[in-house]
Order: structure tokens, then sequence, then C-alpha cells
């Protein structure tokens, strides 16, 4: 047996460097009884021999390939046998691990080009699904003016995982309210009635396929939709005063609200 003036013995500070383990380490698995050194010096310290050495190199593979250190312990307590059967555990956990990183990689992939595109949709898709007036530029100058806001970030979070069939059913939404505006609007539904409220309550619903739409948000898009030439061409192009319209009952909905439509700001 060799003593602790064995020339091959080797201190913790060694076997650290040599392995690649911290000292704190080869001290807890020497207190666990998973690699003790075989020597100690008069002054107690420890020493680790070759054979020592050989063990401590087991553990450090075994950990590198994922095993816990109760795993270890029993594979290096057993027969050699029993070391594939370990390690092909070891193996169908580590595909496990790999599969799920792979749909990680995925949902990555697409929550990056959903910030960056703003629709994960082909310009076909697009055409298809929002009709032959969409233009696909929308969402780059949505992007390019928005791009650094709290809503632009929760709209892309959302549209990553959503795919054709998805936003075929925003798109219906959308297209459905839309007709349900109208249709009160012709009905004569004046601004501030129970009828004009479930409408506001409603576009909020729907807006929210795209961000949460606070009612002081709502008023802004209700300016919006009467002062942007793009959206009124699009409301009053359903119906004549439409755009006009809409915006009176938002407005008449945040004063139900105690909200001030004359003093709100995007928050």
């Amino acid at each position: 047996m060799p003593d602790a003036n064995d020339a091959d013995s080797l201190t913790v500070g060694q076997v650290s460097a040599r392995l690649g383990v911290t000292v704190r380490a080869l001290h807890h698995w020497d207190e666990i009884g998973l690699a003790r050194p075989s020597l100690r010096t008069a002054a107690g310290y420890r020493l680790y021999t070759a054979g020592d050495l050989e063990r401590l190199h087991r553990v450090v593979v075994y950990r590198e390939l994922g095993l816990g250190l109760d795993r270890i312990q029993t594979v290096l307590g057993g027969s050699t046998a029993d070391v594939p059967g370990a390690l092909r555990a070891q193996r169908k956990q580590v595909a496990a691990r790999i599969d799920r990183l792979q749909q990680l990689s995925a949902g990555l992939d697409r929550m990056i080009d959903a910030h960056e595109r703003g629709v994960l949709l082909s310009i076909e898709q697009q055409a298809a699904i929002f009709g032959p007036q969409w233009n696909p530029e929308w969402f780059t100058q949505a992007r390019k003016r928005y791009g650094r806001t709290t809503q632009w970030l929760q709209y892309a979070e959302g549209s990553a995982s959503r795919g054709p069939e998805e936003w075929q059913g925003v798109a219906d939404s959308i297209a459905a309210f839309d007709r349900a505006l109208v249709d009160a609007m012709d009905a004569g539904v004046t601004p501030g009635s129970p009828e004009a409220n479930q409408l506001v309550e409603r576009h909020r619903e729907v807006f929210a396929s795209f961000f949460p739409l606070t009612r002081q948000m709502q008023v802004c898009l209700g300016r919006k939709y009467e002062a942007d030439p793009g959206f009124a061409a699009h409301y009053d192009g359903i119906g004549a005063g439409l755009a006009t319209w809409f915006r009176q009952i938002i407005d008449a909905g945040a004063r139900a609200h105690g909200i001030d439509p004359d003093t709100v700001t995007w928050q």
C-alpha cells in the first residue's frame, strides 16, 4: 500500500488542476464517500493515489454525461455489467432533453421572426386571410413606428404562436365586429346607449388578439380611426360616416367610466 511519502501521490490542489474540478467538489465527494483519497499526511491533508485518480476520472466523465452523484455512486459501486444499462438510461434522458431544446430553439426562431416581421405568414396567405385590400408592408411600417413599445412586444409574442388558422379566426372576428358596427349605426344606435357601450366592450375584446387594450388606449385609437386617412377609408368604406360614429361611441363609453376623452394619453 502506498503511504504519505509516495512520490506518485497528489494533493487536492494538484488533482483539482489536473481534472479541472474545484477543490470544494473534491472535498464534497470525499465527504459523501464518492471518491475518497487513500492517504493523509501527518497534518491530515488529503493525498490521492493513481488508483484514486482513476476513480475520479470516471466520476468526472459520468458527471459530464449528466449522471447525478447518487447515480454515479451506484454505477461505481456495482459490477461493470451495470454500466451499459445506466448509460443507456442516461442516453434516453439526454435524447429527451435534446428534443426539448430543439423545440425551444424552434420557438425562439419563431419569436425572433415575429418580432422582425410582425406576422409569420407568406404574402399569399396574408392576401387570402386579410383580403385583397391588405398591404403586407403595413406590418413593416408598424414595426418601424412601434417596434420599441411594450404593445409591439405583446403583439409579436402572440403572433409567434399563430398559424394561418389562428389568423383566419382573428380576421373573422374583426370582420364580424365591423358588420355589427355598421348594422348598429344604420339602426340608429346612439353613443352612450347600452347597445353602443356593448360594442365598445366587444371592440376591446376583439382587439385583445393583438395586445391588451386599455380604455385610454381605445380612445386614442378612436381618434386615429377617424383622423387617419387609411383607417377612415376602411370604416367609411363599410358605411358612410362610420369612422366618426365609431369614435363617438368610444368617447361616450370612456365617459361612462369616468374618463375624459379630451385629455387621455396612450397608457
